[in-house]
């Protein structure tokens, strides 16, 4: 089941990115192509040529800023979205109010990285398609309500598909999340079983074999040899299965996370929980669990605290607490905690913080978080 949840979310990316995100986007290419088609109407000869020039350079620059639109901060995005801008502009002069079929994917191109500039920039173009005619006697047109509309129409339709496509990813990494816990607890089930089923009946045997071994020692019989071997195989048995049962019931991340959700919840303290992890090394994954696990354990015995919150990135963790700080020493739990970081190559800090509270971080080395 584990091996599923990550395919899960793969099978989702080429909806978000790469040839499918593009085919999707290459859709938008149709305003282009009206706005191309109607330069002929508006300009003959050098004019329209210009016209058909701007119209292809706008494709081409549209394409790429879909490719960077993930990365709104870039430099290259913002480069791209100003060129956009002022070739939907240039083109004012050569298609007039027809341009504004480039505006439109000037506003939609502007909606989903630009999520706080959107509403303004898509008002400013809705608005030019109103005014502008107006104010240019050369055009001779009322005001372009239809391109006003198409144009707000449009950007709230990206704004749609948007949305839809952030809650599809919400909705895959909760999917992910429940797969990794739905494992995690048929693993606990599987080396429950395998203790109280099949380690019990072993040393049941064990035991039975010893008294037997003691009995037949005792008499000088023959079937000693025998005893004690089965004695021996019996205990060997008992030891594969309990190494079994600790391998399945080995510390994991995600499920320390789900279990601090639910200890910090019972205990009345405010948990703030990231609900999908980062990927991280195994060893790693091991180590963060082991340290979730002391620092909300020590936070529900002994902090007395109203809040804990827990981040988590590819190279630490951090378990902060609004509690009354630590203990003047280290218990056994913490002590076990260096241990296990010293063996990872891993810095672990504890100590009180300002203005209260009590933080716990455990950090890779750069080496080891590679």
């Amino acid at each position: 089941m584990t091996e599923n949840a990550p395919a899960t979310r793969l099978e989702a990316q080429p909806w978000a990115s790469g040839r499918r995100r593009l085919l999707l986007s290459a859709g938008m290419l149709v305003y282009p192509g009206i706005t191309a088609a109607t330069v002929p109407a508006h300009s003959a000869g050098g004019a329209a040529v210009a016209g058909f020039a701007i119209v292809a350079a706008f494709s081409v620059l549209y394409l790429a800023s879909v490719v960077l639109a993930r990365g709104s901060s870039r430099p290259g995005f913002w480069l791209l979205f100003g060129l956009l801008a002022a070739l939907f502009v240039a083109e004012l002069w050569f298609a007039r109010i027809d341009a504004f079929y480039l505006g439109a994917v000037v506003a939609s191109v502007s909606v989903l990285p630009l999520r706080r500039w959107a509403a303004p920039i898509v008002g400013v173009i809705a608005a030019a398609a109103l005014v502008l005619p107006l104010l240019v006697p050369s055009w001779r047109q009322a005001p372009g309500w239809t391109q006003a509309v198409m144009v707000v129409f449009t950007a709230l339709l990206w704004y749609a598909f948007g949305e839809i496509a952030r809650a599809n990813l919400t909705l895959l990494e909760a999917r992910a999340e429940v797969a990794r816990l739905a494992s995690e607890a048929e693993r606990n089930r599987i080396a429950r079983d395998l203790h109280d089923l099949v380690g019990h009946s072993l040393t049941a045997i064990t035991v039975k074999s010893n008294l037997a071994r003691q009995l037949a020692a005792n008499e000088n019989s023959p079937a000693l040899k025998e005893i004690t071997e089965v004695e021996q195989l019996s205990r060997q048995a008992l030891a594969d299965v309990r190494a079994a049962v600790s391998g399945y019931r080995e510390v994991t991340l995600s499920g320390e996370l789900a279990r601090a959700r639910e200890l910090l919840r019972a205990s009345g303290v405010i948990a703030d929980i990231p609900t999908a992890v980062e990927p991280a090394g195994t060893d790693a994954q091991e180590l963060f669990g082991w340290a979730v696990r002391e620092g909300v354990t020590n936070v529900v015995r002994h902090a007395a605290a109203t809040r804990c919150s827990i981040v988590v990135s590819p190279s630490g963790v951090t378990i902060t607490d609004d509690g009354v700080g630590g203990r003047s020493s280290e218990g056994n739990g913490l002590a076990g905690l260096r241990e296990r970081a010293s063996v990872d190559g891993a810095r672990i800090t504890a100590g009180p913080i300002r203005p209260r509270g009590w933080q716990l971080t455990v950090a890779l080395s750069p080496v080891a978080a590679q």
